[in-house]
């Protein structure tokens, strides 16, 4: 607050008190300002700034404050350098073509009066072939299968039988388990809407309007139901779970509006050798909502920071695993918060162990569960240390409202659960393959922004679940579906069904 030179007190005390308060008041509002200009910063980053987290190496050479200097010299972990040979360089042309990729050929010769030799007139001898290769796309090929059930009688007239109709997978419908599985596939795995569907299948001579596409994905979407509940005994029989949760609007839900938001949960676990992946729905994103998932799960759970997973672990004991991506994140925000004029600071820092850490990862990426533990002991947990201890030093000396504050006080509060995957070699750095397994969903939202009803987004995380599964299991998605949607409306038994799961089933048994 300004304050007129006349008015001024003579009184040195009263003085020098003004200038105290005077100084006080100048120094928040400096921390404001460097605040707002933080968010500002990183506003513009977010916008038109690469999004990497990775230090580059210029950064690392400007990042030469002293304590750094002497940590780096008697550190005992060595980033891996990329050495690139002198003469080691990729061969240029393009790929072969698959070899399982179906082939037909065309054979061209020379005619008559080209075979003859413009020196001596003699016929030439074939002596062999040059061959290349094209590849070729058929547009997809609509066509209308006849079901033709013979009907026998018996010249008695009291006897007649008709030959019955193997098992659909919608009853009554046109909708064969081919083109069932075109449609899921299209709008879940190819984020292809149902309105565009619509618009293709009437351009190659199908009208099938767009509220029938929709129907029968509800109803695919229950057929497969029991699938789903074993796919969910398996990832809650296994001792590892990853968990997110992404926004997703309903239109037509009971007791909200249309523009509220609901939650679609995803679930990523199960054995190694028969991974699963499971996507949940529910209205709201209340801790009520973990404990439902996980009832009957023991082991770990890794997740980001989000508090709502907590009651499930305290209810069912769990190791609660963090999610590392999410600290480096934090501390590469703190940086680009910075702007132009980076400093060589704790941000910097933080991020360079945290990178550390990502590539001893890296180095065991391959290796065992026992080898993996055994190298992250030898390697990373010295790193850890290093972290924990500058975390101490730099926690007092960085305001927490600012960006980097923000970043260290995340990483502190998170730090048991960072440091956790330390003890198992079977554990990630990070929660990151959860955040990839609910990316589909996130990329075909962009294109459909929307679901209608409940039963149909419960539907949709169905067969994303079914999708994503498949895939984690090396299925290719609509040769999966198309023999699932043959084969599940005849499996009467739990012991049927189970035989047509991911992981259960292969690729080479799946018939086109």
């Amino acid at each position: 607050m300004l304050i007129a030179l006349n008015t001024l007190p003579n009184d040195v005390d009263v003085l020098k008190a003004l200038v105290t308060q005077q100084a006080q008041q100048n120094k928040q509002l400096e921390v404001k300002v460097s605040l707002l200009q933080e968010q500002l910063n990183l506003a513009l980053a977010r916008r038109y700034a690469a999004s990497s987290e990775k230090l580059s190496p210029d950064q690392i050479r400007l990042f030469d404050e002293a304590e750094v200097e002497q940590a780096t010299a008697t550190d005992e972990v060595e980033v891996d350098a990329t050495i690139i040979p002198e003469h080691a360089r990729q061969k240029r042309g393009r790929r072969p073509l698959p070899d399982s990729l179906p082939r037909t050929e065309q054979v061209y010769t020379l005619a008559n009066d080209e075979r003859l030799c413009p020196h001596d007139g003699h016929v030439l001898a074939e002596i062999g072939e040059v061959t290349s290769e094209q590849l070729d796309i058929i547009p997809a090929k609509i066509q209308v299968i006849r079901h033709i059930r013979k009907q026998y009688a018996c010249a008695c007239g009291q006897c007649i039988k008709t030959a019955p109709l193997p098992p659909q997978p919608i009853p009554k419908s046109l909708a064969s388990p081919g083109l069932l599985a075109h449609i899921t596939v299209s709008k879940y795995q190819d984020a292809l809407p149902l309105y565009r569907q619509e618009a293709i299948l009437n351009r190659i001579g199908t009208q099938l309007p767009r509220a029938t596409l929709a129907n029968w994905m509800i109803q695919v979407g229950t057929l497969i139901q029991p699938v789903i509940n074993l796919l969910r005994d398996r990832l809650l029989a296994y001792d590892i779970i990853q968990m997110d949760e992404t926004p997703v609007q309903v239109l037509k839900e009971p007791g909200k509006s249309a523009q509220s938001t609901s939650y679609l949960w995803l679930q990523r676990g199960g054995p190694p050798d028969q991974p699963v992946v499971l996507y949940d729905y529910d209205p709201g994103r209340s801790a009520e909502v973990p404990k439902r998932l996980l009832e009957g799960f023991a082991g770990y759970l890794q997740t980001d920071g989000y508090a709502g997973y907590n009651a499930a672990v305290a209810i069912g004991a769990l190791t609660h695993i963090g999610c590392m991506a999410h600290a480096r994140r934090k501390f590469s925000d703190a940086i680009k918060a910075q702007g132009k004029k980076k400093k060589k600071g704790h941000a910097h820092h933080g991020l360079l162990l945290i990178q550390k850490l990502y590539q001893i990862e890296k180095q065991a990426r391959l290796s065992t569960p026992d080898e993996r533990y055994a190298h992250r002991q030898q390697q990373a947990q010295p790193v850890m240390d290093k972290l924990r201890g500058w975390l101490d030093d730099a926690l007092p000396q960085v305001p927490p409202t600012s960006a980097t504050g923000k970043a260290l006080h995340y990483l502190n509060n998170e730090w048991t659960k960072l440091t956790a995957y330390l003890n198992d070699g079977r554990l990630e750095i990070d929660n990151n393959g959860a955040e990839n397994a609910i990316r589909p969903f996130v990329m075909g939202r962009k294109n459909w922004l929307f679901s209608t009803s409940v039963k149909g987004v419960k539907a949709s995380a169905n067969l994303y679940s079914l999708i994503e599964s498949a895939k984690a299991n090396g299925l290719e998605p609509y040769a999966y579906l198309r023999y699932l949607f043959t084969e599940l409306p005849k499996a009467e038994t739990v012991a049927a069904i189970e035989a047509l799961l991911p992981g259960v089933i292969h690729q080479d048994q799946l018939k086109h």
